[in-house]
């Protein structure tokens, strides 16, 4: 798509998938296979049910639900009827759902009623009886704002589960009700829509505090999809499996807003299912995986992974971190995959850097690429000068896709937004000399070792390097003597013999002394959140280290 053809709102780029991939596929889920003429169809249906229900220019439409058909219709639904969506981890507890949902005043939320087993609306009454919300004459008690629910099948097809707690229409229910809205008021919904509109509201993870709420116009959310899909060369004929979740913001605007723009099929993955991904490579020629390197190395791993022969696997999207030298390897080798990327991103900027076609192997698994979408991007210390290249420091960032702010928050906005415009991520990083960024680690995870400075990733990328490792987590372990030591926490492929003193040793090889573990725990499964990230806070707390631990 050429410059002067992109849309600046989600409803005119929902127009311009429909003219331009008319007839292509656009989504497949299960059985369900959409066109984009039939996508932007039942979006206009979702649109003019939302419309019946009183949603305004301006509300918020909430989502709780996993990756799936709907979920699609449902998020591009409310932006194009100038609703910002915003939308909620599937994991996520009663009471953090409840908390997002008061903050944002949602007026309509979508819920997977019955996905896993979960009844989310008891879950929901569940948080508002915890937050000490008494009985009241509203939907759900300590949410007055919240009109109406709209359950989600958890699958292509069929209805939830029938656990609800609360009154809640189906979804086929809720498309029927839309059927008397004047087609002439959903277009004029759309055409109103701005490119300084809200599009979403992403709320960042609460697990250092109470979370903040992204805030992001329609040109913002679109402008950081045109930049990934042009870099990753994106076209009408990938199929894109996104194992990200939707409501994360690079399963949003890097999966499902990528497509729109390009033409590329979306198939929406609820929970990662390694059988079926496998499946889905030899049967539906998926082309593109956005996903952890774990995931990956757990493709390839795979006792049927087909043969490249009969797959159409073209591109790699590894995150941001270090990847190891023989996955890279074995990605083109194995699975012929001839275009692997890394990208560094945030919920405040979604996509900072990435890495392009032709960037060399070593810069794929040593850095998170060059800007993207127009950013600049600083690494400074502790008092915001600029050091030099190779030096780790702060990653700050500028750009006219930098989020417009958090919700109701000026006092953090400020604090993470200063006066120049500056992002201040929080990510210690590098630049190296041709401007390519490497993440070093969260400033908050990094500890001290005697007085230095050890950052975790640093150490997790030297253990991943190991034939057998699936991933580790390395954390801080008190000692009387350094004041804290590093343990690292290691997750093993099955049927490896791996000893913590080999993980030692391989340390020792390649690490200064301090950086080293002291002690080394092997596992075969670490805990990780929805969107397969390692939680580091539920690895149980560790024990002093014996004294006299080498330093």
């Amino acid at each position: 798509m050429q410059s002067h053809d992109q849309p600046q709102t989600i409803p005119a780029l929902v127009a311009y998938a429909a003219e331009h991939f008319t007839d292509r596929e656009a989504l497949v889920d299960g059985p369900m296979r959409l066109s984009f003429a039939e996508l932007a169809e039942q979006i206009h249906q979702a649109s003019a049910a939302l419309i019946a229900s009183g949603v305004k220019h301006g509300d918020k439409v909430a989502i709780w639900a996993p990756n799936g058909a709907r979920w699609v219709i449902a998020a591009l639904a409310a932006t194009s009827v100038g609703a910002a969506m915003v939308p909620l981890n599937s994991r996520f507890r009663g009471i953090e759902a409840h908390q997002i949902l008061s903050r944002a005043e949602a007026r309509v939320l979508f819920v997977a009623e019955g996905f896993l087993g979960t009844s989310y609306t008891r879950l929901l009454v569940d948080g508002a009886t915890q937050l000490g919300y008494a009985d009241e004459a509203h939907l759900v008690p300590g949410l007055p704002k919240l009109k109406t629910l709209v359950g989600l099948p958890s699958g292509a097809s069929g209805t939830p589960a029938g656990t609800a707690v609360l009154p809640m229409e189906g979804w086929d229910e809720f498309l029927a009700a839309g059927n008397g809205t004047d087609p002439a008021v959903v277009a004029a919904r759309s055409a109103q829509v701005s490119p300084e509109d809200i599009a979403d509201l992403f709320f960042t993870s609460g697990t250092t505090g109470r979370s903040k709420g992204v805030i992001s116009a329609h040109r913002q959310s679109l402008g950081v999809s045109y930049a990934w899909a042009d870099h990753a060369q994106i076209t009408e004929e990938d199929r894109y499996l996104v194992v990200s979740p939707f409501s994360h913001t690079f399963g949003y605007k890097v999966g499902i807003l990528v497509c729109l723009a390009t033409g590329a099929a979306i198939y929406p993955m609820a929970t990662f299912d390694l059988d079926e991904t496998v499946r889905l490579l030899r049967e539906e020629k998926i082309s593109v995986i956005p996903g952890a390197p774990t995931i990956h190395q757990s493709i390839l791993d795979h006792p049927n992974f087909p043969a490249a022969a009969e797959t159409n696997w073209r591109l790699a999207v590894l995150g941001s971190a270090m990847v190891p030298d023989r996955l890279l390897e074995r990605l083109r080798t194995e699975a012929q995959v001839k275009q692997l990327t890394t990208a560094y991103g945030l919920s405040e900027a979604v996509v900072v850097t990435m890495c392009r076609a032709g960037d060399s192997a070593h810069t794929v698994t040593t850095t998170a690429g060059r800007p993207t979408a127009s950013f600049e991007v600083r690494v400074v210390d502790s008092n915001g000068d600029d050091v030099p290249a190779g030096t780790a420091g702060e990653v700050l960032v500028r750009g006219e896709n930098v989020m417009l702010g958090y919700l109701d928050d000026p006092e953090a906005t400020a604090k993470a937004v200063d006066a120049e415009g500056w992002l201040h991520t929080g990510d210690m990083g590098k630049l190296n000399e041709e401007g390519y960024l490497s993440i070093v680690d969260r400033i908050k995870d990094m500890f001290t070792v005697g007085g230095f400075n050890v950052y975790p990733a640093e150490v997790e990328n030297t253990i991943g390097s190991l034939d057998g490792v699936f991933a580790c987590a390395v954390l801080p372990r008190p000692d009387d003597r350094m004041g804290e030591v590093a343990h690292a926490v290691v997750e093993v492929l099955p049927g490896t013999p791996l000893t913590e003193q080999e993980v030692i040793a391989h340390c020792r090889k390649w690490l200064a002394n301090y950086k080293v573990p002291r002690s080394v725990e092997i596992t075969h499964e670490l805990p990780r959140n929805a969107a397969g990230k390692i939680l580091k806070r539920n690895i149980r707390p560790l024990a002093p280290a014996k004294e006299g631990a080498n330093a």
